[in-house]
Parts: structure tokens; C-alpha cells; sequence
């Protein structure tokens, strides 16, 4: 599944080169995760004015409105002067006066939904329960580590379910989790003031490192040029079960939580 660093990565693909750009034609295949809510004549005319990220939402901001954009589990886009026809799994095509931006989404997971504001109420239903953005200026410590402290479930599980501190996902909870020395089994209640700080640096060091290395291809990620990330080559736990920890040697070991894979180090990381 895309988090928010492979989000984030397709945000800055295409946003400089589709901002300004004048809405021609929209084509909607297939179903997609949640109907766009609107009748998709009703966008040409509009201008993408700019191209955010909320979590692992991509807003385009139109002159009148925006889209919001989840790549769900498989999807991803492509943003480039002319298209080939749409194939099997493209979804949705919206063709604009700088280039086509195109949803390919093979499980169709992912949606494009229009609202008429960011406070509308299509867009709240999606965006009111997120918690701080990691990369933001509001990732404020005291707020975080008060946010840990209401929650009995594990540190893991907590950072996945997104209403604390939106965005780390699966491959980045493990890895921020070997970061910070934090057992992901430890309850989120149980950690301190300084290994919440630890914890939202870690966080943040991860999180701007994936980035940097144009995110994570486990399958078939790629960025809106097509270009593929290569996070994973130095991640330090996700996914080496059995493989020596590249702290200490240790076998990396690898468990179920929310029938989600974990991996960590038993050594680097006791409690």
C-alpha cells in the first residue's frame, strides 16, 4: 500500500507541472472505492490552482472546489503530456490543457472525490479524524505524548490507526519503532516523555528519508514519471526477518499484530 512518503512523493512528480493547468475532460472507468460526487462535465472549465497532501490524500485545489485523491492499496498515477488508451485497471483520466493525470488502480481501492471546500462535508468525512501530519510544524511533542497516554493498544498499532500522528504506515511504524529502541508491542500508554520524543523524531528522520529516496517499491510503486523508490534497500528491519540486525547481528524477528506483519530487532529494541 502507498504511505505517505510514496504520497508525498507523487505529490511533488506532477504538482509544479499541473498547477495552472485548465480541466478539458473527464473520463471515469470503473468503480473506485467511493462514487466522485459529481457529474464529471460539471469539472471542465476549472484550473488546478495547486496540489497538497493531507495524510495520504493528494488535494487538488481547483478554482471552484477540489479533488481529493487516495491511491488506496495498488493505485498510482502518471501525469504526462499524451496518454495511450486507458487500459484494464486505469480508472480515471482527468485531461487537462498541461497533460493527462491518470489513476491506475488494479483492486480499486483508491478514489477521486470532488468537494465544493476542504470544510464540506465530503471532505470532513475523510480528513476531520486524521492526526497531525509528521512532516508538519504541528507534530507538537506535549500533544503527541498526550495522545499515547489515552491509548491501551500497542505503540504499533497506535501509530497505524492514523488519529494520533497520520501517515506512518506499515513499513515506517517498524522502522521509526528500531529508531527510537521502542518494543512495538509496548503499550503507547507506557512510554515516557523522552521516548515520545525519541519516538517523534524518529518519526519525522524516517519519514523525510523516504522521501528523499523516492519512497518504498515493494511491488509496483512508482511516482508520476513512472520512476520507482528505493527506500527499502536500507530499511533496517521491514521485511529481513531472520537476517542478521545491522546494529547488532541479531536475527531480526518478525510477528503478527492486527494481522499486519511487525518486524524488529529483540536486542536493540527490549522494551
Amino acid at each position: 500500500m502507498p504511505e505517505l512518503p510514496e504520497v508525498e512523493v507523487t505529490r511533488q512528480s506532477f504538482a509544479a507541472r499541473i498547477a495552472g493547468a485548465r480541466i478539458e475532460e473527464v473520463r471515469v472507468g470503473k468503480p473506485l472505492r467511493w462514487p466522485l460526487g459529481c457529474d464529471p462535465a460539471t469539472l471542465v472549465g476549472r484550473t488546478v490552482t495547486s496540489v497538497r497532501r493531507r495524510g495520504k490524500y493528494l488535494l487538488l485545489d481547483l478554482d471552484r472546489g477540489l479533488l481529493l485523491l487516495h491511491l488506496g492499496m495498488s493505485g498510482s498515477l502518471r501525469f504526462d503530456r499524451a496518454m495511450p488508451d486507458a487500459a484494464l485497471h486505469d480508472h480515471f483520466d482527468l485531461v487537462t490543457t498541461q497533460g493527462v493525470l491518470r489513476l491506475n488502480d488494479p483492486r480499486r481501492f483508491g478514489a477521486v472525490v470532488f468537494a465544493r471546500g476542504e470544510t464540506a462535508p465530503e471532505a470532513g468525512k475523510l480528513l476531520s479524524g486524521l492526526g497531525a501530519e509528521p512532516l508538519g510544524d504541528d507534530f507538537d511533542l506535549a500533544v503527541f505524548h498526550a495522545g499515547l497516554k489515552k491509548r491501551k493498544a500497542s505503540i504499533k498499532q497506535v501509530l497505524l490507526a492514523g488519529d494520533v500522528v497520520v501517515g506512518v504506515g506499515n513499513i515506517y511504524a517498524s522502522e521509526a519503532l528500531f529508531l527510537a529502541g521502542i518494543r512495538p508491542t509496548l503499550a503507547a500508554r507506557r512510554i515516557s516523555g523522552p521516548r515520545a520524543a525519541r519516538l517523534r523524531d524518529a518519526i519525522r528522520e524516517v519519514l523525510a528519508r523516504a522521501v528523499a529516496k523516492g519512497g518504498s517499491t515493494l511491488r509496483d510503486f512508482s511516482n508520476a514519471h513512472g520512476e520507482a523508490g528505493y527506500f527499502q534497500l536500507e530499511a533496517m528491519v521491514y521485511d529481513r526477518a531472520g537476517e542478521p540486525c545491522r546494529v547488532c547481528g541479531s536475527p531480526i524477528r518478525m510477528i503478527r499484530q492486527g494481522a499486519r506483519a511487525t518486524y524488529f530487532c529483540t536486542v536493540c529494541q527490549k522494551s
